[in-house]
């Protein structure tokens, strides 16, 4: 931009990114309002407290009444947007997300990104807490709550920026994936399967934009890759720049590795393997064996940017996490609420896994919400199925019938929640479908036992069911 804007507008600012965004700049002094179609916390409350305006709903005096010098167009934005078409018939300069990032943030400081279909928000988080605790004061904006950090944005003073990198695509102006925009110079790819249907056809699209993301890597820049991972191995041959692998267990032959993961009641003991000599032993707070990868990337990161390989180990010890990834959200009667985001087949599994290392022989009842564009087609009904076979006892929301978005084309079959309960029950895990928060938190209370664990699994809000279960537990 020829010149750095006073005034800046949101247009959907209640989107993780968006609203992350938005507080960085709000405490970089500039003023910051904007709008969405509903808002809910933890996002609602972030922006109230940041002190920034936002309306509900979306119409054309909204913005040229806030008289912006820029305006940010979130992706969720459609083109028929009230606002957005106010913006471009008035003139208004506007940005997508990823480029406002990019332009009023991230340009002239070390970007690292980090990407990958799953582990994106918590390795983020991990980057920056290690190079935090080395003394490096990073910036960052990641698509969750860091309890570490005391939110989802940090505006530091060091030559430092690391951020999320979705692959999802830009704006309706602009179809490029996320990721693309941010100049990345050292880049993380914790994993690549495929997700996204709503705009990518199959596996081998999604590996097209993360070939296209390690070719763009500058010649001295680094790439740190989960080479355990077939999908990872699949996209990262045409990197022009040094490569960094790294894995739980040998398969890939990673240059970092974790060995001998044991589950402890405060976490996860692992050793930490560089070029098959060990450096480091390493405790992490949380449970699983993908937390550990997370762990490891984000060690395997900082050390390529000069960060001692024991010190990055020991900061891990007092790492807090992330809300809404396996966030216990209390107890009552004896039961344990579990709030976890995980929607795609593998992270479900990979959270079901953790909860079994974290709390060992309790009952464990998953409840899932398909709330994504993917997740309502019938393109992971299958593999759903295997996903919860280390549950106890599953309860899946019924999809409701409202419209699917999709750039791919018209969406021919839908995910069906009842199949879904029927195919786990057939695998020995009992299963059943019901719609509606209400009856799902009755059922709950009235089946829970004491020492059950109850994990939630929603990528929304799904109706504030944990709050409703505790209470309904409690009274």
């Amino acid at each position: 931009m020829s010149e750095s804007p006073r005034r800046v507008y949101f247009i959907a600012i209640a989107g993780t990114g968006m609203g992350s965004l938005a507080g960085l700049l709000r405490a970089c002094g500039l003023e910051v309002t904007g709008s969405d179609s509903r808002l809910y916390p933890p996002m609602s409350t972030a922006l109230e407290k940041w002190g920034i305006p936002v309306h509900v709903g979306f119409r054309a005096e909204h913005v040229i009444e806030a008289h912006p010098d820029l305006v940010v167009i979130g992706n969720a934005v459609r083109p028929e947007n009230p606002e957005a078409l106010a913006v471009m018939e008035e003139g208004i300069p506007y940005l997508s997300f990823p480029d406002a990032l990019y332009q009023l943030a991230i340009e002239g400081k070390h970007s690292v990104v980090v990407s990958g279909t799953h582990g994106k928000t918590t390795t983020t988080t991990l980057v920056a807490k290690l190079l935090d605790a080395a003394g490096r004061d990073p910036s960052l904006l990641v698509g969750g709550y860091s309890l570490d950090f005391d939110g989802s944005f940090r505006n530091g003073r060091g030559q430092h920026f690391v951020v999320e990198g979705d692959e999802y695509d830009t704006a309706f102006f602009d179809k490029t994936p996320k990721f693309l925009h941010y100049g990345a110079r050292t880049c993380v790819v914790t994993s690549v399967e495929f997700d996204h249907a709503d705009i990518y056809r199959d596996l081998d699209h999604v590996k097209q934009s993360f070939r296209t993301l390690v070719e763009r890597l500058p010649a001295d820049g680094t790439l740190v890759a989960a080479v355990n991972h077939a999908g990872v191995r699949d996209v990262i041959a045409g990197a022009r720049c040094r490569s960094v692998g790294y894995g739980v267990g040998g398969e890939g032959d990673p240059e970092w590795r974790a060995e001998g993961c044991r589950a402890e009641a405060a976490g996860t003991r692992f050793e930490i393997l560089r070029g098959g000599r060990a450096v480091a032993e390493a405790m992490l707070p949380l449970f699983g064996r993908f937390n550990v990868e997370n762990a490891l990337a984000a060690v395997a990161t900082t050390a390529s940017l000069g960060v001692p390989v024991e010190r990055a180990a020991a900061a891990l010890a007092d790492f807090r996490g992330v809300k809404r990834r396996q966030e216990v959200r209390g107890e009552a009667r004896g039961v344990t609420v579990v709030d976890d985001f995980a929607h795609h087949p593998t992270a479900v599994a990979g959270s079901i896994a953790s909860l079994r290392a974290r709390f060992p022989g309790r009952r464990l009842v998953a409840v899932f919400e398909p709330r994504t564009n993917t997740s309502r087609r019938a393109v992971f009904q299958a593999a759903y199925a295997e996903a919860f076979d280390g549950a106890d006892r599953v309860i899946v929301a019924v999809v409701p019938d409202t419209p699917i978005y999709s750039a791919t084309g018209e969406v021919a079959e839908r995910f069906s929640s009842p199949r879904l309960a029927e195919d786990i029950s057939a695998r020995g895990v009992p299963a059943v479908a019901i719609d509606g928060v209400d009856a799902i938190v009755d059922r709950l209370a009235r089946e829970s036992r004491r020492g059950d664990v109850v994990l939630v699994m929603s990528n929304g809000d799904f109706g504030n069911v944990w709050g409703r279960l505790l209470a309904a537990l409690a009274a």
